[in-house]
């Protein structure tokens, strides 16, 4: 602003003047608050905010690594009865070779025919010569002598052509796309360096189909499954299917994984994976309000609430973030050792965790005091915009119950890691592939890998587990030991 213009407005009389300076302290506190926010998401980095570690690297300043657990007191290292994974010596080997000494190797006196006093043994474990097993089927056809009806034996399920692949191989395929994540084309470049048969990813690609249609009974059974687990896990997270940003859903527990792919993120794709609408138990998730359109109890990831507590005392320097993150450690910490001897706290330990909570809720609170209105222009309709510790206060007032929820049921876990471990693969898939080429291989693959995952967690063997779908007898999780 020039000389003359301020001369004018301060010759226009006192109230032209305090009109100005309202209007230059609600521009400078604009711009205070837009540094404020600059900064703020310059300084955010894995562990004061939902970003990746591998955008770290691009940090002004990469913080060290700095984890959150508390020392147990033990040793570094496998501990006392830990079975460990050495290899060991077989009494019964698959074959022994003999290495003989022909003479002495002081005075070279010939030791051909002199029988061995002992044996130094040492023994290698090694993958033999691996070759394509091909077996032929043979119907017979006979002619009854009495009729002279012609009778052809049947062929067992599954060998329908002259000449096809069988379901080892089949199964191998699908694990080496779906379970490793290699790509089709250099699937086939292992199968036929490996097995030494020339395969096109079409085939592949049929093998897949087969699979993700013999597992349609197994998927059924999961979600009707799910529905009756009293708690389970959700998330979300970006999958690109012919280019296009798409959202892959998952919904788990820690013996079951399903998977669904969506356009959209929010209630409308959870309406079509069709197991929020009808569920009754408790939701474990991130604070993706969508979720809360479901008429169920939620439980909130508090995990994902200490990395935002950490960000408001680094950027913010407010005090009653720290003394909430220690709360929540506390919490946790003493339910991890009550949980040794009981499945719950007792009512004084309840009582007094609440009362510091609201106590350190108040303290935020005086922290966060009202801004005071200096803006002269219209007021905009809407919710007024408030600062992030703020809004992160609010939840934590608005959000108690089902951030405390781990509190009061031990079923209900102190964060979402078991969903976040489940989407992990689908980024790895991502960086690998970069996009689905059709909706269909999404599918495929959200179908497939939910079976390879449950399979995963009730420990069984992969492999063996595709090879049972081509059979026609895939695995089947039992509702009864959700």
């Amino acid at each position: 602003m020039e000389r003359e213009e301020i001369l004018k407005i301060y010759e226009a009389g006192p109230e032209a003047v305090i009109n100005l300076i309202n209007q230059l302290t609600a521009r400078t506190a604009e711009l205070e608050e837009r540094v404020k926010s600059l900064e703020e998401r310059l300084n955010k980095n894995s562990h004061n905010s939902s970003k990746p570690p591998s955008t770290d690297a691009y940090a002004p300043k990469k913080p060290k690594p700095k984890s959150r657990r508390i020392k147990g007191g033990k040793k570094v290292g496998g501990q006392k009865g830990h079975p460990g994974t050495t290899l060991k010596m077989v009494d019964n080997p698959d074959e022994t070779v003999i290495h003989d000494v022909d003479e002495c190797s002081n005075c070279h006196t010939s030791l051909e025919n002199k029988e061995a006093k002992d044996y130094e043994i040492r023994q290698t474990f090694d993958i033999p010569p691996v070759t394509l097993h091909s077996t032929e089927h043979r119907a017979e056809i006979k002619l009854c002598p009495k009729c002279g009806h012609i009778n052809k034996a049947e062929f067992p399920d599954g060998i329908t052509q002259p000449v096809q692949y069988g379901p080892r191989l089949r199964a191998f395929a699908v694990y080496l796309h779906d379970y490793q994540l290699i790509p089709y084309d250099r699937g086939c470049e292992l199968l036929s360096d490996v097995y030494g048969c020339e395969i096109s990813p079409a085939t592949l690609i049929r093998a897949e189909n087969e699979c993700f249609k013999g597992l349609e009974e197994f998927e059924n059974v999961m979600k009707d499954a799910l529905l009756q687990s009293p708690v389970i896990h959700c998330d979300e997270t970006g999958v690109k299917i012919i280019g296009m940003r798409n959202w892959l859903h998952v919904a788990c527990t820690t013996n079951m994984t399903y998977y669904f792919a969506h356009p959209k993120r929010g209630s409308e794709a959870m309406d079509e994976m069709a197991i929020l609408p009808n569920y009754d138990g408790v939701i474990v998730h991130d604070f993706w309000k969508s979720y809360y359109k479901y008429l169920c109890d939620h439980g909130l990831c508090d995990t994902h609430l200490l990395r935002e507590l950490t960000n408001i005392s680094e950027n913010y320097e407010q005090e009653w973030s720290g003394e909430m993150a220690e709360l929540l450690l506390s919490i946790k910490g003493c339910i991890d050792e009550t949980r040794e001897t009981s499945d719950s706290l007792t009512t004084d330990q309840i009582r007094d965790f609440e009362m510091m909570y609201d106590y350190i809720t108040k303290m935020g609170l005086e922290e966060n005091p009202p801004p005071l209105d200096l803006d002269t222009k219209p007021k905009k309709r809407g919710r007024k915009k408030q600062t992030k510790p703020k809004n992160l206060l609010d939840r934590f007032v608005d959000y108690k119950g089902d951030i405390l929820r781990f509190m009061h049921d031990f079923e209900v876990p102190f964060d979402n890691n078991l969903a976040e471990r489940d989407v992990r693969m689908m980024k790895v898939q991502q960086k690998i592939s970069g996009t689905f080429r059709s909706v269909q291989g999404a599918c495929s693959f959200c179908r497939i890998r939910g079976y390879i995952s449950t399979v995963k967690k009730n420990e069984l063997s992969v492999i063996d587990a595709i090879g049972a779908v081509f059979n026609g007898k895939p695995f089947v999780p039992f509702i009864d030991s959700v």
